[in-house]
């Protein structure tokens, strides 16, 4: 073969290399996704969201029905007001349920909702009511310890 075709081929294996870096970069960036049809707005207030992100998935039962849109602090109440854009083809009612999970390898953080058994539908702009804050691994660690500890303690005084 010649040079020129060598290098050819070498710039059309670096162009795809390229191309499959952005696209996993956009697909673990949650920017490559489809777009929300006729998004609604609710918002739900957590005590700590962990490392959830702008743009997370909102999921109820494992499809994808909304996207994180906004967080910010309150400080009035020192919660974090989460506002999420909604698929206007999904409704839950008031009674939903709303968790902050981790899935996947790289500890990706969403909003799972779990919808409740009330007839009455939150309205769009209104707020899920019922929420779950984030698990954070360290206090559960320390928690545990703590309890380990005081427990040999009473065990080694009686």
């Amino acid at each position: 073969m010649k040079r020129t075709t060598i290098d050819i081929w070498v710039g059309i294996f670096v162009v795809i290399g390229f191309g499959a870096l952005l696209f996993l970069a956009l697909r673990v960036g949650n920017l490559g996704s489809a777009k929300i049809r006729e998004p609604y707005e609710l918002t739900a207030r957590f005590d700590n969201i962990g490392g959830l992100k702008l743009r997370a998935p909102v999921k109820s039962a494992g499809v994808v029905v909304g996207r994180i849109e906004k967080i910010v602090l309150d400080s009035h109440t020192y919660q974090a007001l989460v506002t999420m854009q909604m698929d206007s083809r999904y409704r839950f009612p008031v009674d939903t349920f709303a968790n902050i999970n981790t899935s996947g390898l790289l500890g990706e953080q969403y909003i799972g909702l779990e919808p409740g058994g009330d007839s009455e539908e939150i309205q769009p702009g209104g707020t899920i009511k019922k929420t779950q804050s984030a698990v954070v691994l360290e206090k559960l660690i320390s928690q545990f310890m703590f309890n380990a500890a005081e427990g040999n303690s009473a065990s080694g005084s009686k």
